[in-house]
């Protein structure tokens, strides 16, 4: 119901939670200690104060149902522990699918607009992931995102489409086919109730999940603006290891990654540099030589 309601972002709603200790405390709250809330708007007091007015939850539950999808609340067991911990989870996700979220997940983001050498390392990676037992979350988009959900579904893996309208509904409209399938193997999720149309400012709090779900996140092509450089943001607020494939110097679908890796992202030009730093970070093994490849020929660092 509190996920549900008109005229409430997301840091409203954390706002909201801390205050009277989950959402049923926000429903039951008086209009006077919503009032007290800090930086919760007149109208969304009124609207939160006359819930029932506003969604039917019997309606809703209906609708997941007939969807095939249901939601996982942030105090259910089946929550990702991950997303937990970032600073303003979603109260709950919407899913379609029936995934779990018990695999370690690696997000693969980048360019819509991408060219057949991006395309290609994120099929190649994602396929490796899944054969190596690991999720893969992206967002469904047209170019690297795509191709990154197809190399899983191609090599039998599970992976996770994070988007920014209701999981009723597909955007572009063209991946019909691919929200399908991955509905049936993974899991198509998303913090926007049923119904709810793309928006510009849906796209970046989508990627702000995508980070929030995975182990490590990869750029695997980018320019110098877009979705997968607000992603890239995210992963470093968040305190996700962050990696970015290198392209051409004068390829400017490669500057974004470029201005990455001289930013500090660990250069990829393997799974196992990937692989290298997760089992750092379990402490498993010692620190890798962030931004140097290795040497296959000699065995060591080049």
């Amino acid at each position: 119901m509190l996920s549900a309601l008109p005229g409430l972002g997301t840091a409203a709603r954390c706002r909201l939670w801390a205050a009277f200790g989950g959402a049923r405390g926000a429903l039951a709250a008086s209009p006077a200690a919503l009032a007290a809330v800090p930086g919760l708007r007149p109208a969304a007091a009124a609207a939160l104060a006359e819930w029932r007015r506003h969604v039917d939850l019997a309606r809703a539950e209906a609708r997941l149902a007939a969807e095939n999808a249901d939601f996982i609340g942030r105090e259910d067991p089946a929550y990702p522990g991950l997303l937990r911990r970032i600073a303003d989870p979603p109260l709950g996700l919407y899913r379609q699918g029936r995934h779990g979220f018990e695999r370690p997940a690696v997000a693969i983001v980048g360019a819509r607009q991408a060219s057949p050498y991006g395309l290609g390392v994120a099929r190649a990676l994602a396929g490796e992931l899944a054969r190596l037992g690991y999720c893969v979350v992206s967002g469904l988009a047209r170019g690297i995102d795509a191709a990154a959900h197809e190399g899983v579904l191609a090599a039998g893996g599970v992976t996770v489409a994070v988007v920014a309208t209701g999981v009723d509904r597909t955007y572009p409209p063209e991946h019909r086919g691919l929200h399908r399938r991955i509905a049936e193997s993974g899991a198509v999720v998303s913090e926007f109730p049923l119904g709810s149309p793309p928006s510009r400012p849906a796209f970046a709090q989508r990627n702000r999940l995508i980070a929030g779900l995975s182990r490590a996140v990869v750029v695997a092509e980018s320019g110098a603006s877009g979705g997968a450089m607000i992603t890239a943001r995210f992963a470093g607020e968040q305190g996700r290891p962050l990696f970015a494939v290198p392209g051409r110097i004068d390829a400017a679908a490669s500057a974004g990654c470029h201005r990455l890796i001289r930013g500090g992202a660990a250069l990829l030009s393997r799974v196992e540099d990937l692989l290298g730093e997760i089992a750092y970070l379990d402490g498993l093994a010692p620190p890798p030589a962030r931004g140097r490849v290795a040497d296959p020929r000699a065995g060591r660092r080049a």
